[in-house]
């Protein structure tokens, strides 16, 4: 594997591939088990919340607070058994995800992406995938959406080094749902009036399984 070039730009946490793409699925138990064991789970805001509803701010301070964000959203992530988690879903208006995902061929991936932007793929390269998504702002529901089954996502590490990261099937599904989360939107906004209206009724219906700030 090729590091990053520091005459280009900073070292950055991962090692990256030789198209420069982060490898992000060595030592995932140990850097995921650091990260959680430093942070402090926290309840997840669901739909209706005004965080998960507008765009959240660039990071531009990634000192020790910012550090001790990302600590607490890995584990607020596994409180909830999520594969990825936004900021905003923990209320807090910065643009970070977390993610603990696998991919279609079962291998996982974890890492931390700032101020992410999907690239906009080649009408050539873009696959549907009409799988079901679920979202843990919207407990307990789930509908079909389709979205490419392949994503690349730039943006930087939690350190601010620059970074691109890459995903397939399930973990393309997350980059895309997770980026979402930090421009505004959430899953069952890109359904139709009355899939949306299905994915709420689930959500009432069921009580979730973690903790969840409520709705006033």
């Amino acid at each position: 594997m090729a590091q990053q070039d520091t005459e280009q730009q900073h070292p950055g946490v991962l090692p990256v591939d030789d198209e420069g793409f982060v490898v992000d699925t060595q030592d995932c138990e140990e850097r995921e088990a650091d990260w959680r064991g430093r942070g402090t789970s926290r309840p997840i805001t669901v739909v209706g919340n005004p965080v998960l509803h507008k765009e959240c701010e660039d990071v531009t301070d990634f000192g020790e607070e910012f550090q001790q964000l990302v600590a607490d959203m890995f584990a607020s992530q596994r409180t909830a058994e999520g594969v990825g988690l936004a900021a905003n879903q923990i209320g807090v208006s910065k643009k970070v995800f977390v993610y603990d995902c696998p991919d279609d061929e079962g291998v996982r991936h974890v890492g931390v992406v700032c101020n992410p932007q999907l690239v906009e793929l080649p009408a050539d390269r873009r696959r549907l995938d009409d799988s079901n998504e679920g979202c843990l702002s919207v407990p307990t529901a789930y509908a079909p959406l389709a979205r490419p089954d392949y994503a690349e996502v730039t943006g930087q590490d939690e350190k601010g080094n620059p970074v691109k990261v890459r995903g397939t099937g399930y973990f393309a599904r997350c980059l895309q749902h997770e980026t979402d989360h930090l421009y505004g939107y959430l899953y069952i906004d890109r359904l139709s009036k009355r899939e949306r209206k299905d994915a709420l009724r689930q959500m009432a219906e069921n009580e979730p399984r973690y903790p969840v700030v409520a709705n006033d």
